[in-house]
């Protein structure tokens, strides 16, 4: 196990997978003070009034002296990590069954570590600042994100909207029969052929993006796969084959070899989140898939969305 730097309320290791991955575990006394000092607001309030947001995010802040947010922000600025993996201990000694219920304290959890390390964005398909949903064995939607019996590819979230998406959360809530559905996740510079791609003319032409009717996002946006720079010079992606309309052969073919070097990627990691943990990712740094599932008719899994910007 990797060595783990602790502080107040909380540590940071990085993940036996990957060492760009880090784990953050809030133990049973953060959890316990945090649940303590957030019982007056309850979800209701959070989506009705923006600015508890961040005063939720500021006391799971102050339960671990302060240093939580300075931590993250660190990881996931850090173009080498950009990603991290929250679990806590919750000290409880109920059943796992019955902490799976628990869904409205995941949602204030999950929303104070997002607005910890920026600001959300509003979900058009949950309607809100943040999206629930669950993936059944059997899905008739119009695309992959709830189809269990497949792999999800590698792509990045927020290519057919206007506002920026620097980061998404995604927290296991609840799950039941399951047995597979891993997370795959891949930082840009794992990827032995981003040259290549970097380094093609197409990589710099816009590409029309749109999405299907379950997103709830009418209209069309325009923008190259390697949209920007970071402060360094090194790209940051957007990209997911689902929604992208090439324009022409050049287009393509452009973006289809590039979903075949994607997937083909051995650099590519896969990470099981436990129910109740959330994995947290720069959204230009890395791209993000699904294993698929092993049919069970039982098969249930509640997963929680949050997809943001950074602020100053």
């Amino acid at each position: 196990m990797p060595q783990a730097a602790s502080y107040k309320g909380f540590s940071i290791q990085s993940h036996t997978a990957s060492p760009r991955l880090k784990v953050v575990i809030l133990d049973a006394a953060t959890i316990s003070a945090f649940h303590a000092s957030t019982q007056q607001w309850g979800v209701q309030a959070l989506e009705y009034k923006p600015f508890l947001r961040f005063a939720i995010a500021n006391q799971l802040n102050q339960c671990c002296g302060g240093q939580l947010q300075d931590q993250l922000q660190n990881i996931i600025h850090d173009r080498a990590s950009g990603a991290f993996m929250l679990q806590f201990e919750s000290g409880k000694q109920e059943d796992a069954a019955e902490q799976d219920r628990d869904t409205d304290f995941y949602v204030k959890l999950s929303t104070a570590v997002s607005h910890l390390i920026g600001l959300s964005n509003f979900d058009s398909m949950g309607g809100k600042y943040y999206a629930r949903f669950t993936v059944k064995n059997d899905d008739n939607s119009d695309s992959y994100l709830r189809q269990a019996h497949r792999r999800m590819e590698l792509h990045n979230d927020g290519t057919y909207v206007n506002e920026r998406t620097d980061y998404v959360l995604m927290m296991k809530m609840a799950e039941k029969n399951m047995e597979g559905g891993n997370s795959l996740i891949l930082h840009l510079e794992d990827w032995q052929d981003l040259d290549t791609f970097v380094n093609d003319p197409v990589s710099q032409q816009d590409i029309e993006w749109s999405a299907p009717p379950s997103k709830q996002v009418q209209g069309k946006v325009y923008h190259p796969v390697f949209f920007e720079k970071d402060e360094q010079g090194l790209p940051h992606m957007l990209f997911i084959d689902q929604f992208a309309n090439p324009k022409n052969m050049q287009q393509g073919l452009y973006l289809n070899k590039m979903g075949e070097s994607l997937e083909a990627e051995k650099n590519c990691i896969s990470v099981p989140v436990p129910v109740g943990s959330m994995l947290v990712i720069h959204n230009h740094r890395w791209l993000h898939g699904r294993e698929q599932f092993m049919s069970n008719p039982g098969l249930e899994r509640e997963l929680l969305r949050q997809r943001g910007h950074f602020t100053e």
